[in-house]
């Protein structure tokens, strides 16, 4: 019996932490109300998410924000059923999303937090020098021929019978929408065949390990252990490498912004922490993160 009741008492506990009774003693020796906020989705975005809220406690300790990936479907899926405060995606909303949310009673609000450059990964001995729209379609797309590096001109150390192989996402992940949509073009799918990883970071840790690899996910996630490749629009155009700059001037072809959605127009503790997000040091954050801020900060090491 001693047992149950502790494990109630404990139950109840953790219950009012997750609803906002945790937090420092106030003013009169009583426990402060804390507010949690919910933030889900994109794992494109879910570095820098955890970095935001873990630096607002310092500027805001009776809020705190809990902070998911899980891909950018996830968290619109959470966001249509009320479950979430923020969403993160790396893609907009779909009308037919937007939709079922209003049947829910929520009106769907998009932020824009950032910029990314969905950068092309390959194995770092890989010689690739560019590599265009129409390769990379040839490549991943259904009907595309390419499936090995000879038929590019390419001989990759270690690669088995010079065969590609095809990293991608999951299909509830924005990063798998956004580069279907902008190099597969409106009318394109994928072919059968890749190894669709779960998160950003699976994708280059398979290509850093794998040879014949090739893979897309965002800049942030790149390491010196896999090679970037400059990627151009068209035969003929210029090769642009993925970096913050290019993603910032939008000369790097696949380049995307980032958002947080909201239920309606943000208010009270869900406002002030996206005016944070925008501010000097929230866009400082997602700078050093190495994803292309909405506006340039003004950096304290660099006046």
């Amino acid at each position: 019996m001693r047992n149950i009741a502790l494990a109630t008492a404990m139950a109840v506990s953790l219950s009012l932490v997750a609803c906002g009774g945790g937090g420092g003693d106030d003013a009169d020796g009583g426990r402060a109300q804390r507010t949690l906020l919910q933030n889900k989705g994109s794992d494109t975005l879910v570095n820098v998410a955890q970095a935001w809220a873990e630096a607002y406690r310092e500027v805001d300790p009776s809020v705190a924000v809990a902070v998911t990936g899980g891909g950018s479907g996830t968290g619109i899926s959470a966001l249509i059923n009320g479950t979430v405060d923020l969403a993160n995606t790396s893609r907009s909303m779909k009308d037919k999303e937007i939709e079922k949310a209003r049947q829910n009673g929520i009106e769907p609000v998009e932020h824009i937090v950032g910029y990314d450059a969905l950068a092309v990964y390959v194995h770092k001995d890989n010689p690739i020098e560019s590599i265009t729209f129409a390769q990379l379609a040839a490549i991943y797309g259904e009907g595309g021929t390419t499936k090995t590096w000879d038929q590019l001109g390419i001989t990759v150390p270690g690669a088995k019978d010079g065969k590609i192989v095809r990293v991608s996402r999951q299909n509830n992940s924005g990063t798998y929408a956004y580069f279907k949509k902008a190099v597969l073009r409106k009318d394109g799918e994928y072919k059968l065949g890749s190894l669709d990883m779960h998160g950003s970071k699976d994708v280059v840790d398979l290509v850093m390990k794998t040879p014949g690899a090739i893979g897309y996910s965002g800049l942030a996630y790149a390491t010196h252990e896999v090679k970037l490749v400059p990627v151009a629009r068209d035969d003929g155009a210029p090769a642009v490498m993925p970096t913050v700059a290019t993603a910032i001037d939008r000369s790097y072809p696949i380049a995307r912004p980032l958002f947080m959605y909201t239920r309606g127009q943000p208010e009270g503790a869900v406002a002030t922490y996206l005016d944070w997000i925008l501010s000097n040091d929230g866009q400082t954050i997602i700078l050093d993160k190495g994803y292309a801020p909405v506006r340039a900060p003004v950096r304290d090491d660099l006046r």
